[in-house]
């Protein structure tokens, strides 16, 4: 169990001590995707659910959700966040809303989680707006495309 840094040497969990670690600047972007109905999305981008702007609510759903990562995510250490940047892509051809979170922050531990965080509560969002017209939609692909900083350095996949 050495190798796992959340688990101390009773095998409980712990909070990973950064104090002694560098602060660097860190961007993390993830990315996600819901697939809906066809009538569903043409309902999304012209705005007219019963329940308001679904983009708008989540985005802001999303922002929210960043900023309170560690609230939701056990081991996950309280950051700073600098920015948050979230884009949404409407994709008729496949009927999906594609999600984009970027966060960054200048710290001592990564924003990894701050941005799949983001994205996977914006989608829960989409889906809790929509699922009056539409309970078939899915959530899928949340993952990490991209980091930047800290001992690491980048991480890219996409």
């Amino acid at each position: 169990m050495n190798d796992l840094t959340h688990i101390d040497q009773n095998g409980r969990p712990k909070m990973v001590n950064v104090g002694d670690k560098p602060d660097t600047e860190r961007v993390a972007v993830a990315k996600g995707s819901i697939y809906m109905e066809p009538e569903t999305l043409a309902r999304v981008k012209a705005g007219n659910m019963k329940k308001g702007d679904v983009l708008s609510v989540a985005q802001t759903a999303g922002i929210m959700a960043a900023k309170n990562t560690a609230h939701s995510i056990p081991m996950c250490h309280n950051l700073f966040i600098t920015g948050i940047d979230m884009d949404f892509i409407l994709d008729e051809e496949k009927s999906a809303v594609h999600i984009e979170a970027c966060a960054s922050t200048i710290g001592k531990t990564g924003i990894e989680m701050e941005s799949l965080h983001a994205v996977a509560v914006a989608a829960l969002t989409i889906y809790d707006m929509c699922k009056a017209v539409d309970r078939k939609m899915r959530i899928t692909d949340i993952r990490l495309t991209k980091k930047t900083g800290g001992k690491s350095g980048l991480f890219e996949i996409e």
